[in-house]
């Protein structure tokens, strides 16, 4: 998880400690500028998520949330650690490269109702 978090880091998603928890509450605006664009449909859709906050500089608020863990997880830590490693090149190459990029009709500042 460390070298996860320093592969962020160089990503520029660092604001947030907990990328992957699946507790996360959008504004509608937010949401119709967050969604579209995504690529990424792996378990790291969420940090383009984030990234794409970020970009659009929409505020991003890590609040903590209480939950207890359930057993039966389908994570695999060897075969998805590869995995997300590997989309989260692909991330910041495409994004880095400009060959997937943000329509500008829809990016605001996702502050909305």
């Amino acid at each position: 998880m460390h070298g996860f978090h320093l592969a962020l880091r160089t990503l520029g998603v660092s604001s947030v400690r907990d990328t992957q928890c699946g507790f996360k509450l959008f504004t509608r605006s937010a949401a119709l500028s967050l969604f579209p664009p995504l690529h990424i449909q792996s378990w790291l859709f969420d940090v383009e998520v984030l990234l794409l906050a970020q970009m659009q500089d929409i505020p991003i608020v890590e609040v903590e949330v209480g939950w207890h863990e359930v057993e039966g997880s389908k994570l695999n830590v060897i075969r998805d650690s590869i995995g997300m490693l590997r989309d989260l090149c692909v991330l910041r190459a495409n994004y880095a490269l400009g060959r997937w990029k943000i329509d500008s009709h829809v990016v605001g500042n996702g502050l909305g109702r």
